[in-house]
């Protein structure tokens, strides 16, 4: 479920549960420990219906839509060459984002464009933050620095602490408005209209990567002064009210949880009003019980894990329990440098291997995109896996090429398996240089129209 909205860092793997598959030999390192979705995903979605919002434009229904903002802009058809679900041309766009497009170095394949990635946490802890509010630390410098007129992000709506709002953000001090994480669609890029009207010319955008490919895509007909793009990565995302439905599950008294999140260590942390925490290792997690639309087709067809064209993404994945750092361009350089010694920066560790997860995973998704029944791990193995995971999994950077895998296997899965005939156009080659090492390759028709390496 993995939804990630302004000032979140993404959540990793909550729709997966781990199931052991044991080979031939008996030794336990030859025991693959394999994320497999336990929701039935085989159905091919409806007509996503944005709701009507206060303020805003009413959106046109769309068989892939995540309310980027786009459509309920003055000239929604926009969203024909803006939208990623479209024919999203990651090479061009990093080419004018950042002056060149993803090398074929392995981490750059992965996670894009980039000068350096980092482990980093705030020297003192933002109150309210997801981790320990560098997204909104970066933000909030901005506006302290006179560099920029105004910040587009999310804030929590008035009647629900959860579901996400748009707001445009001019006051430094009121970044601390969208510290934390929400979940649900909003139309972060409806407000960049309102933005300009208001004499805005540099602006900050703190999206994640469905509303920043849109963003790139419009940059150069807003006529900006100055555009900083700080992104947080996205793994999946779902209603609001969805949301709700799976705190209910969690406690029987959801109200009375104030955070969560998906940690890399393959623990879910909840924080309650009263101050007590409490941990639910992965494989607990009630996924099966959720309904079966929980996650959207969007979401399983992502080709843009790690905000590829942000100037800077903010996540977790990597950062073996601090927060990791994408550094793409100089201009995230220059965002970086300005919080001086309010961060602490640090390498980045890789322990483990993923080829068995991804492989075992990728099994599995082929029999969920395919409709078939999956394996249930019997009741008296999940405490023993759930002990081991944290132990043997994949950590730091190799837990985030493990995720970054998976996902592009899930696009390229479910895709061919509810839109084959959207292949060609919405998987572009970097999804394909990700699964070539599984033995996912383009069928004749599916191969980008503008690439030759794929």
């Amino acid at each position: 479920m993995r939804l990630a909205v302004a000032a979140a860092a993404d959540i990793y793997c909550s729709r997966w549960k781990l199931a052991a598959q044991t080979q031939p030999s008996d030794d336990v390192d030859t025991c693959l420990f394999i994320m497999t979705s336990e929701l039935d995903m085989s159905s091919a979605d409806r007509l996503t219906q944005p709701p009507s919002l206060e303020g805003f434009r009413d959106a046109v229904p769309r068989r892939l839509c995540t309310d980027c903002g786009v459509s309920r802009m003055a000239d929604p058809s926009a969203c024909g060459t803006a939208c990623q679900f479209i024919a999203p041309e990651y090479a061009e766009s990093e080419m004018v984002a950042h002056g060149r497009a993803a090398s074929e170095r392995p981490d750059e394949v992965h996670f894009g464009v980039h000068q350096r990635i980092v482990r980093a946490r705030m020297a003192h802890s933002a109150e309210g933050a997801q981790w320990t509010g560098i997204t909104t630390g970066l933000a909030a410098e901005l506006l302290e620095q006179g560099k920029v007129d105004a910040v587009l992000a999310m804030v929590p709506s008035d009647d629900d602490k959860w579901r996400p709002k748009p707001a445009l953000i001019t006051d430094a001090a009121d970044m601390t408005r969208a510290r934390g994480m929400r979940m649900g669609y909003a139309p972060l890029l409806a407000l960049l209209e309102p933005a300009l009207e208001a004499g805005h010319k540099r602006l900050a955008v703190i999206g994640i990567p469905c509303q920043i490919h849109a963003l790139r895509k419009l940059e150069a007909e807003l006529g900006l002064e100055r555009l900083y793009v700080i992104g947080t990565p996205c793994s999946d995302n779902t209603t609001t009210e969805n949301f709700h439905t799976f705190l209910e599950l969690l406690d029987d008294r959801p109200e009375r949880i104030t955070y969560l999140e998906f940690r890399a260590d393959y623990q879910v942390e909840l924080r309650f009003d009263d101050g007590t925490k409490r941990e639910i290792p992965f494989l607990k997690l009630p996924i099966s019980k959720l309904p079966s639309d929980f996650f959207p087709l969007t979401c399983r067809t992502c080709v843009d894990y790690t905000n590829r064209l942000a100037d800077i993404t903010v996540g977790y994945m990597g950062g073996t329990g601090e927060q990791w750092l994408i550094v793409r361009n100089e201009r995230g350089e220059e965002l970086l440098a300005d919080l001086d010694d309010k961060i602490i920066t640090g390498p980045v560790a890789s322990k483990g291997k993923r080829e068995s997860h991804v492989r075992g995973f990728m099994a599995n998704v082929e029999r969920a995109a395919g409709g078939l029944p999956l394996r249930a791990m019997p009741d008296w193995v999940r405490p023993i896996v759930a002990f081991m995971m944290p132990k043997i999994g994949p950590k730091g950077q190799e837990f985030a090429r493990t995720r970054v895998e998976m996902k592009a296997i899930e696009t390229v899965l479910h895709l061919r398996a509810a839109m084959p005939k959207k292949m060609r156009s919405m998987v572009p080659a970097h999804i394909w240089k990700l699964v070539a090492p599984y033995g996912l390759v383009p069928e004749k028709d599916e191969k980008p129209a503008d690439d030759k390496a794929a």
